[in-house]
């Protein structure tokens, strides 16, 4: 049985931190779940947040996705977390929803996290609606919100509604496009609204926003807007459809407000989602890529009837075995079939399918484009994985995820729970693609990394609550790199001879530091045969595996430039191998030669603190060799923003927290990398050497 894709909606509402995220979710849920099943309250069954840790900070760690009906339409929403640790979750979101809620609170108005999240949903360019939330709370202010996010965000919010009231006296809003007041009582119960008359007070207000509203949405269409400058006002329909189509094309996003807490102004808000954000067959569709990697130019169509094509976006590991949440972009997807894995090159076959809603699920026959699915028992599919019909294979675009700046020791407290530690080290990994786990080869010890102290803080604590296993954790490490700052010409004989046939290679080179961010880069500019070509491969693999330990700490090196140039070999003593020991003395040699330097990871810190203690942050800031970029006042407090290495960034949120008793906050997250001073780079290299000589 083919659906009917237009009435689905895939969304997902982001947000800063205590913004109201899963409040409005649980609202969203229990409004839907009473409109789809008359006389049944799930209450508190559609919480989204079921893991222990989340309940206890009372923030969203995983993403949960959950379906609900409204108007007929089946709405599949995905609820992201806000802390800057957990973007992770965010962008992989993102890269599979269609559209979403930005959440932002009316009296914390944008914040760090939310910039970044918004970023995110531009760079996949998702249509959004805006849900200013919380307007019953101290310092509410919608209309400042709006403004901010023209100028903080850059975007254009198109005001759907107007509150009326603020703070305690907040009681309802007014829909601009029918000019009709939606008053709430103060029973808390969302179904207890009366449609009204706009308020006396209000209907200058009202004409002035709606006429703004208009105007910008009749831009969308050059007929509507000829007639509209004629003098002829188009009807609630033909501007509901301009709304929509500008909605599409980011042009603007129509902006709400409410209270999901006291149950105010969220059917408006659904009412978007179902008005205003696309269907899955009005999204731009995912290029295909072949399996070596390059785009073949097709794209993968939201259409059942084309091969299938799935991304995996999450993995989550729970009591009924692993689940793969996963978006189903073309094809259709049923029980028993087999799938292939790009990535792996292996084929899986489907166990069940099910359809989840939060920590609930039914079992599904069969799926098909444009539905989100969990899969359980897949063996080998990890977060960014493409399914696809074996017969017909495609990549989606892999996602990217960034690479950890912080790492740690961790040892299991008690000797015989190494084996229970490792298992649950590997589940975890597979469930979040930011968080790695090795094991150092000389000491032997299990090293954790992650994305910030928080990220890694909430693994210990899952591995001691979920997995049963207590560890003991090391000194935090940052993730130094090292590069060289000189261009060198340098040569290199490799010559062994003792009995049988002997080893001969000669390479000239140039060793330079290359553009930031460049990676390693290798080049020859051999010609006449003099090393023939192929023993390149070999001399840049020699290279290149050097690399992962430079000569000053043993950190792995970053942005140089390798230029083969000349060289010489024997007819019979010359060889692959030859050739790459050849160039890994050659690196040892020149590598102390070209002015080395240390690169220590640089955070972009936000931090937030109320006006009287601004002088103290700064002047903490700068004791811990920041860089403060810009700071801005609102009437809440002050926003500085500053960037700063890592490694002094350690135990920072609780001398923030003694700095402004208690009510300051901050978030950071990675930038790129800077030459360490003089003084720093003696310390960190001095430790490295210990910690090398100790492992001996």
């Amino acid at each position: 049985m083919k659906k009917d894709l237009t009435n689905y909606r895939n969304f997902g509402i982001f947000a800063h931190v205590d913004a109201g995220k899963t409040t409005t979710t649980e609202r969203i849920l229990k409004l839907t779940g009473k409109i789809h099943k008359i006389g049944e309250v799930h209450e508190g069954a559609a919480t989204t947040d079921f893991m222990e840790q989340e309940q206890e900070r009372g923030i969203t760690i995983q993403s949960a996705a959950t379906s609900c009906f409204w108007k007929d339409h089946q709405l599949n929403i995905i609820d992201t977390p806000g802390h800057v640790d957990f973007t992770i979750e965010v962008y992989r979101s993102l890269k599979v929803l269609d559209g979403g809620i930005g959440v932002f609170c009316a009296s914390g108005g944008v914040e760090p996290q939310s910039e970044t999240n918004w970023r995110y949903a531009n760079d996949s360019k998702v249509a959004r609606i805006i849900y200013v939330n919380k307007l019953d709370r101290t310092g509410a202010d919608f209309y400042r919100v709006v403004k901010q996010v023209e100028d903080i965000l850059a975007a254009k919010p198109l005001v759907m509604v107007l509150p009326i009231g603020i703070e305690n006296d907040f009681v309802g809003v007014v829909d601009l496009l029918t000019r009709k007041a939606w008053v709430w009582d103060d029973s808390g119960d969302p179904t207890k609204y009366e449609i009204k008359d706009v308020p006396e007070n209000m209907v200058d207000d009202v004409e002035t926003y709606r006429e703004v509203l208009v105007e910008t949405a009749v831009e969308q269409d050059d007929d509507v807007m000829e007639k509209y400058l004629e003098g002829e006002e188009p009807d609630i329909e033909t501007l509901k459809n301009c709304i929509r189509k500008g909605t599409n094309e980011l042009a603007f996003f129509p902006t709400y407000c409410g209270s999901s807490f006291k149950n105010k102004g969220v059917q408006l808000v659904l009412d978007a989602v179902v008005d205003y954000l696309p269907n899955p067959t009005e999204v731009k569709p995912q290029p295909e890529i072949d399996l070596e990697g390059n785009e073949t130019g097709n794209l993968a169509y939201v259409d059942p009837e084309k091969p299938l094509r799935a991304l995996a976006f999450k993995i989550m590991d729970d009591k009924y075995g692993a689940l793969t949440f996963t978006r189903i972009y073309s094809g259709m997807l049923s029980k028993g079939d087999t799938v292939l894995n790009t990535f792996t090159g292996k084929t899986e076959r489907v166990g069940r399918l099910v359809e989840m809603h939060a920590d609930s699920r039914e079992e599904i026959e069969s799926a098909q484009a444009g539905d989100i699915v969990a899969i359980v028992g897949m063996k080998n599919v990890q977060t960014g994985h493409t399914l696809c019909d074996p017969k017909n294979p495609a990549t989606l675009e892999p996602m990217v995820f960034p690479d950890p700046v912080i790492s740690i020791a961790v040892a299991p407290k008690d000797k015989g729970s190494v084996e229970k530690l490792g298992m649950a080290l590997s589940k975890m990994v597979a469930e979040d693609p930011s968080f790695r786990v090795e094991t150092d080869a000389e000491s032997n010890e299990t090293i954790i990394k992650g994305m910030g102290e928080l990220h890694l803080d909430i693994k210990v604590d899952i591995l001691k609550r979920t997995y049963g296993v207590d560890v003991e954790v090391g000194k935090p490490q940052v993730a130094y790199r090292e590069s060289i700052t000189k261009r060198l010409e340098d040569s290199y004989t490799h010559k062994k001879q003792s009995g049988g046939s002997g080893q001969f290679a000669k390479i000239d080179y140039i060793f330079e530091p290359a553009e930031a961010g460049e990676g390693f880069q290798f080049e020859s500019k051999v010609t006449g045969g003099n090393v023939p070509r192929e023993f390149w491969p070999a001399v840049q693999k020699g290279f290149e595996s050097s690399f992962e330990k430079g000569m000053l700490a043993g950190f792995p090196c970053v942005d140089m430039k390798f230029t083969l140039t000349d060289g010489a070999f024997h007819p019979v003593d010359s060889s692959a191998i030859a050739f790459e020991i050849a160039a890994k003395a050659a690196y040892r040699q020149s590598f102390s030669k070209a002015a080395p330097q240390l690169l220590e990871p640089i955070m972009k810190v936000d931090a937030f603190t109320p006006d009287d203690h601004v002088g103290d942050v700064i002047g903490d800031l700068n004791r811990r060799r920041g860089m403060i970029k810009s700071q801005d006042s609102s009437p809440m407090g002050t926003r500085i923003k500053a960037d700063v290495p890592l490694s002094e960034m350690f135990g920072y949120i609780g001398d923030l927290r003694t700095m402004t008793s208690g009510r300051g906050q901050f978030s950071m997250e990675f930038s790129h990398y800077a030459p360490c001073p003089a003084n720093v780079a003696e310390v960190v290299i001095k430790e490295a050497k210990e910690r090398q000589e100790a492992k001996k």
